[in-house]
C-alpha cells in the first residue's frame, strides 16, 4: 500500500486519501484547517495564498490577474465590473458602492444587473437623453433625487454619459411595466425639473427617447419571440411614414440614429434580413441586446404627454405583434390600428395622435416640444 507524510502534522496515510496544495500532501484535518479551493480556477492553496471576502475566496494568482477590491465595502470584484471616480483607478468600487458614493453619472459602459419593477410581462427600461444644460453633476444629482423620491431601496434611475451628446447626459431606468412607469415614477416632476436647470430634449438637435422592452414578453421561447419581433418590423416598415410623423425626427437623424431596414413581404423575412444587414445599434429596432429589443425611433421630450404617449405606442405595437398572425399584420392599416386604442386607457396616446394628425381625421392644437 503507498503512503504519504502530511506535510503539515507527519501523519501517515493511504495514498489516495491525500489532499494536495501547492504540489504538497496533506491529511484531511490540515486540509481542511490549512487550505482552500479557489473559486476560480479550482485549485487549492495554503489560506496564505488565498484572498477572501464573506461571499468567494480566490488564489492570489487569480486575484492579480482578474480582480480587485471595492474601495468602500472590500467586497471582491472582477476587474470587469470595476467603476472608478473619474477614471482614478486607484480607487475601485462594485457596482452598489458606485452607485452610493455620489457618482450621478456613470460611464457610458456602466450597466447595473436590473430590477423588475411591477407585475406583468412586458418591462419597459427607458433612455432620455438631455442636452444643452451641461454634464453637470450638481444638476444631476437634483434630478435624480426628484425622480427616485420614492425609491425605498436602490434607485430605479440613474444617470450616464453619452458621446453623441454634446452637453448633457441620458437618464435611465430599470425596467418597469407600463403601470408603474405611469403611477409610480414622477416622470412628470422629473421632466420640469429638467426644464427648469435649462435641459432640452427634442430640441437639443441629437436627443432620443430610447425604449428598452424585454424579449421575455414576446413569449417563452425564442420561435415565439422571433415571430413577435418580425412582426413589430414589418409594422414598422408598413407605417414608416406614420411613425416617422410619430417620432418627431428628420429624415437625416434618423438616417444616422435610427435607420430602417427596408421593406419584405412579411416580418420573417425582415427578421432574416435585420440579421444579416449587421447594421449595428442605429436602427430603428435595436436587435442588439442579448434580453431586450431597442425602439429607438423616436426623438427625445421634456413634455409629459408626449413621453407617456411614446410609452403607449410602443405597447400598443407590441400587442399587435403578439396578437395578429402574418395575414392580419398584412391587411392592417393605420386607421384600423389606432382604432384599437382606448382613450379611456390611453389618453395620452390619443391625443398625442390628434395632434400629430395621425387619428382619424381629429387634428387639435399642440403645445411646443422643448
Amino acid at each position: 500500500m503507498e503512503t504519504f507524510v502530511c506535510t503539515h502534522c507527519g501523519a501517515v496515510g493511504r495514498q489516495e486519501e491525500a489532499y494536495w496544495a501547492e504540489e504538497e500532501p496533506l491529511c484531511q484535518d490540515c486540509a481542511d484547517a490549512q487550505t482552500a479551493i479557489c473559486d476560480r480556477c479550482g485549485e487549492r492553496y495554503y489560506l496564505d495564498n488565498m484572498v477572501a471576502d464573506a461571499c468567494q475566496q480566490v488564489c492570489t494568482h487569480c486575484y492579480d490577474d482578474y480582480y480587485t477590491r471595492c474601495h468602500h465595502c472590500g467586497e471582491i470584484i472582477p476587474n470587469s465590473q470595476a467603476y472608478y471616480l473619474d477614471d482614478d483607478e486607484d480607487y475601485p468600487y462594485c457596482p452598489a458602492c458606485y452607485d452610493n458614493v455620489g457618482v450621478p453619472i456613470h460611464p457610458y459602459s456602466y450597466k447595473p444587473a436590473p430590477v423588475f419593477y411591477g407585475n406583468a410581462p412586458r418591462y419597459f427600461g427607458v433612455e432620455l437623453e438631455v442636452d444643452d444644460g451641461g454634464k453637470d453633476s450638481g444638476k444631476a444629482r437634483q434630478v435624480l433625487a426628484v425622480f427616485n423620491q420614492n425609491s425605498d431601496a436602490e434607485p430605479i434611475g440613474y444617470g450616464k454619459a453619452d458621446g453623441s451628446l454634446e452637453d448633457g447626459w441620458e437618464l435611465v431606468t430599470h425596467p418597469c411595466t407600463l403601470a408603474y412607469h405611469k403611477q409610480n415614477l414622477p416622470w412628470e416632476e422629473t421632466l420640469e425639473k429638467f426644464k427648469s436647470l435649462h435641459y432640452r430634449s427634442h430640441n437639443a438637435g441629437t436627443c432620443g427617447l430610447h425604449v428598452h422592452v424585454s424579449r421575455a414578453a414576446f413569449g417563452e421561447s425564442e420561435e415565439l419571440q422571433e415571430a413577435a419581433i418580425g412582426h413589430i418590423l414589418y409594422f414598422f416598415e408598413r407605417f414608416w411614414q406614420e411613425l416617422l410623423c410619430f417620432s418627431r425626427r428628420t429624415e437625416g437623424q434618423i438616417r444616422q440614429w435610427a435607420a430602417r431596414y427596408g421593406y419584405k413581404d412579411s416580418g420573417r423575412e425582415i427578421l432574416e434580413h435585420a440579421k444579416k444587414a449587421d447594421s449595428g445599434r442605429y436602427s430603428c429596432v435595436n436587435l442588439l441586446p442579448r434580453n431586450t429589443i431597442e425602439f429607438r425611433i423616436f426623438r427625445g421630450t421634456l413634455k409629459y404627454n408626449t413621453f407617456l404617449a411614446t410609452l403607449q405606442l410602443v405597447d400598443e405595437i407590441c400587442s399587435v405583434a403578439l396578437s395578429f398572425g402574418e395575414e392580419e399584420m398584412q391587411s392592417l392599416s393605420w386607421p384600423d390600428f389606432v382604432a384599437r386604442i382606448s382613450a379611456a386607457e390611453k389618453p395620452e396616446l390619443v391625443q398625442y395622435l390628434k395632434e400629430r394628425r395621425l387619428y382619424v381625421n381629429e387634428p387639435i392644437a399642440a403645445d411646443c416640444e422643448v
